[in-house]
């Protein structure tokens, strides 16, 4: 059965980008392979540091992160879209 795929906008500075997730164990790996640019240490949830704004949509958890994220943040490191999503990089 074919994963879903999910539009992605990610908005950095003035730049935004429509990316897809598709065919990735987790977001942060989807946003790698389409070469945009996201901070990150641990790559498990542990630091936080790859920690992104949800604007818009909802993601599913692998594992429930270690790391402390306010309600309208998620760790790309250790999620996957559940729906199509709108975030914002720092």
């Amino acid at each position: 059965m074919a994963k879903p795929v999910y539009a992605v906008s990610v908005e950095q500075g003035a730049d935004v980008q429509a990316v897809q997730f598709q065919h990735a164990h987790t977001l942060l790996e989807s946003l790698e392979s389409q070469n945009v640019d996201v901070h990150y240490q641990c790559r498990e949830g542990y630091c936080g540091s790859c920690r992104v704004q949800l604007l818009e949509g909802d993601v599913h958890y692998n594992e429930e992160p270690m790391a402390w994220v306010n309600e309208d943040e998620i760790l790309p490191c250790c999620c996957i879209p559940k729906s199509n999503l709108k975030i914002k990089i720092d």
